[in-house]
This record gives C-alpha cells, structure tokens and sequence, in this order.
C-alpha cells in the first residue's frame, strides 16, 4: 500500500482540538493501514517523529432515510502521538 493513501483526512473536532494540547492529532485512516504504516506516513508526510499510534474501528450507526432504513458507513480512526515539543502545520492553521 503506498503511503499517500493510508491518511484519508485529518479530524478536526472539540475533542481532535483538545488532544492537539498534548501532541496526539486524529486521522481519519485507510481500513487495511495497521499502526506501523500509520506512523511511517505520518513520519514521510509531516516530517516529524511519532511516538505511538492507537486505533479506533468506529462501528457503524442505524439511520433512516425517508422512511426506510440504512446505516453509516464504517470507518477507522488513528490518533498518533509526536515527541514532545513537535507540531504539524497543516492542523496549526499555517
């Protein structure tokens, strides 16, 4: 699998927001990308050096649609830790 395609998007929610204090930033992650792979594209992308990498299957949800039902779709959330003092630009708004 080629290292462009392992990060989808990154997530920027209240709780993404919170953790960036600490230096761990969420990614929204391919579904086959494992935790080695997570943080080797992190490492090429950014240019910055992960620590730990921890992985979320986030399940799917019922919802309906005018009447007849569906669900969400599934997805895999990664949230990647940095060594201290490290930040990535592109969530830091420059």
């Amino acid at each position: 699998m080629n290292y462009d395609s392992v990060l989808i998007e990154p997530l920027l929610t209240e709780k993404s927001n919170i953790l960036r204090e600490s230096s761990k930033y969420c990614f929204k992650v391919d579904q086959r990308s494992d935790k080695l792979m997570i943080m080797e594209a992190v490492r090429r992308m950014f240019n910055v050096h992960p620590v730990a990498c921890n992985i979320i299957n986030v399940t799917s949800k019922p919802k309906r649609l005018r009447g007849r039902e569906g669900r969400t779709a599934e997805w895999k959330k990664a949230i990647v830790t940095l060594q201290k003092g490290e930040k990535i630009a592109v969530f830091e708004g420059a």
